[in-house]
């Protein structure tokens, strides 16, 4: 009997000595509750400081994004009055053309009806001239006629 007592105070002490007192158990509870609780505010903490960085960041951002807009602005302005001016140099250009163009055109219109008129001049003299000769020759025909037509009656 001594040695069923002997392995049943050895099997008691085996598992007693794998079991915690509830003293103990409370103490761990206890601790990990108070672990918990500090890694909780830990977590919030580091929460609290991810969303300050990010509102942080993202204001930035915007302030960035407004600042970009407004060189964009400009830029865009810049590139506009540029185009106008571009414009009005062509525009002014093509004025001094179509005003050289139409200087041209009158003077050679006035060349054209300079040699028109002498052209005329020319056919009316030359029409005179014509006439002229034609009165001679019919007046030198008639009294050569009438020379003849006095010697033969």
């Amino acid at each position: 009997m001594s040695a069923i007592e002997s392995v049943i105070d050895e099997s008691i002490q085996n598992l007693q000595a794998g079991m915690v007192t509830k003293a103990a158990q409370e103490k761990q509870h206890y601790t990990q509750q108070v672990d918990f609780a500090q890694l909780k505010s830990e977590v919030q903490l580091v929460e609290k400081n991810d969303i300050s960085l990010m509102k942080a960041e993202n204001d930035r951002l915007a302030s960035d994004l407004e600042k970009l807009k407004g060189r964009l602005r400009e830029e865009i302005s810049r590139a506009q009055a540029g185009v106008r001016l571009d414009l009005n140099l062509e525009k002014g250009r093509i004025r001094d053309e179509t005003s050289m163009q139409e200087l041209k055109l009158r003077e050679v219109e006035t060349r054209i009806e300079s040699e028109m008129a002498g052209l005329r001049t020319a056919i009316e003299t030359a029409k005179q001239n014509t006439l002229q000769y034609l009165v001679t020759v019919a007046t030198g025909c008639a009294a050569l006629l009438m020379a003849y037509l006095r010697f033969r009656y």
